[in-house]
């Protein structure tokens, strides 16, 4: 058996938010391997999927730019070694303009700009990852950044009608959107989209959390609960982040239903990205 450190218990019990205890049992159980003492916690039910403790705390900015026409953006995650410094004005106005170059050329050379930022301002800075969007047909291309520049989200929203991506609820709907992958922080747009061996373990994890009850109610328990997951993890399952008009929780997947059927038009959630400062590094 491999020797549990105090470290590998603090890390543990910082992805998952278990008690020390249980963090150990679980390490040791697992001979110290971290992803295995995670799915051990969670058949448990002591510990969620995609815990937000998981992700090492880095300083640093979401930073976003949408080309004129709403056709291309990208979105940014830049690095720094202390909060001082990403609240610092130059650094914000560096990272924005990085977000403007790589917009216009993906493959831009930013390293000369990277460094001279550090001379400037004294500390080491990390260009660490970027996603450029461009939209496919008829659609529009979007970008939010939470406040404090910490979450940001890009989204390519599609249409069939040209004169679709120009009206008002369109574009109000491309807002929400934006808004509810901040919020809610989905991972794929559909459940078609998730990895059949993610499926597999959310099955088994919740087949183990039940296992002690009758035969003919866990097949039951687990569907249900693996719908719950769909609702969490899937932006198309998840509760609008706003009523519905008769002021009824109604799902995203429904409200752009209704959106489209207002505008006689086929509105669909393309793809998006959602980038957490610190997550790359996680």
């Amino acid at each position: 058996m491999s020797d549990i450190t105090a470290a590998a218990v603090g890390k543990l019990r910082e992805m998952t938010g278990a008690g020390l205890m249980e963090c150990k049992k679980a390490l040791n159980e697992a001979k110290g391997n971290l992803e295995a003492a995670v799915d051990i916690l969670r058949k448990k039910g002591i510990a969620t999927a995609g815990s937000k403790g998981a992700r090492e705390a880095k300083d640093g900015l979401i930073v976003q730019h949408i080309l004129p026409g709403s056709r291309i953006g990208v979105l940014v995650e830049i690095n720094c070694e202390t909060d001082f410094v990403a609240r610092n004005e130059t650094f914000r106005a560096f990272c924005d303009e990085v977000a403007r170059k790589l917009a216009l050329d993906p493959k831009a050379d930013l390293e000369a700009d990277r460094v001279a930022q550090v001379a400037k301002i004294g500390e080491n800075i990390k260009i660490s990852r970027s996603q450029r969007l461009e939209v496919s047909g008829n659609g529009m291309i979007a970008a939010y950044i939470h406040t404090g520049g910490k979450v940001g989200v890009l989204v390519e929203v599609g249409a069939g009608k040209e004169s679709t991506v120009a009206s008002d609820e369109f574009k109000q709907l491309v807002r929400d959107i934006t808004l509810q992958i901040a919020a809610a922080h989905p991972y794929v747009v559909t459940r078609e989209e998730i990895d059949p061996a993610v499926i597999a373990k959310e099955k088994e994890i919740a087949g183990e959390q039940v296992k002690n009850k009758p035969p003919q109610a866990i097949q039951k328990i687990v569907e249900g609960k693996l719908e719950k997951f769909y609702q969490n993890y899937c932006l198309m399952d998840q509760a609008f982040v706003k009523r519905g008009e008769d002021n009824t929780e109604v799902s995203v997947k429904d409200h752009i239903a209704r959106v489209g059927k207002k505008l006689g038009d086929d509105v669909t959630i393309r793809r998006f990205v959602r980038f957490q400062v610190g997550e790359a590094s996680a």
